[in-house]
């Protein structure tokens, strides 16, 4: 007969240049790149930093608390990486019939001209430190964040979906073809 152990645990090492600070459940990485802050209010494990290590531990010994805890682990991986590195999603814009333009104002970019459309279609860019920038034919999109950079692609790429249209014949748009 085999004992379960009472708690499941992961550790991860906190890398030169990077602080991690604890405030209750709101946990900031700080790096070179910048700042990233993930609130963990809602999930049920514990996360102590201490020694140049981050300890994460569940509250029990079921499978779904060991997938909890090494979820944990992966989302602060990611935001120990984007405060050092950062993340860079790159779109690439497609058209065939009609002249694509791509133009960021604020917060929000603005296709126009697709398919001819007199009104631009709009997708919102999230976070403070993400950044969009139009070089030709494609779009990067930087920052710190991995959600918010990511969400961002989604939302541009989302945004010129066609409907009502065969998509194998109409391919215009634009679309991710990078993740780095």
């Amino acid at each position: 007969m085999s004992t379960k152990p009472e708690f499941y645990t992961n550790e991860i090492v906190i890398p030169e240049g990077v602080t991690i600070n604890k405030d209750q459940n709101l946990i900031t990485a700080t790096g070179t790149n910048g700042k990233v802050q993930k609130d963990f209010t809602k999930i049920p494990a514990v996360i102590d930093i201490s020694n140049e290590k981050i300890t994460i531990r569940s509250y029990g010994n079921r499978k779904s608390d060991f997938a909890l805890v090494n979820t944990v682990h992966s989302l602060i991986r990611n935001m120990i990486k984007g405060s050092t590195t950062g993340f860079t999603y790159k779109l690439k814009i497609v058209f065939a019939h009609f002249p694509i333009s791509v133009k960021i104002k604020g917060h929000e970019v603005f296709i126009e001209n697709f398919f001819g459309e007199r009104s631009a279609r709009v997708s919102k860019i999230l976070g403070k430190e993400t950044k969009v920038t139009v070089q030709g034919d494609d779009i990067l999109i930087t920052g710190p964040n991995i959600e918010h950079v990511s969400q961002t692609a989604a939302n541009i790429e989302s945004s010129t979906r066609i409907k009502n249209k065969d998509s194998r014949v109409f391919l215009d748009g634009v679309y991710i073809y990078s993740k780095a």
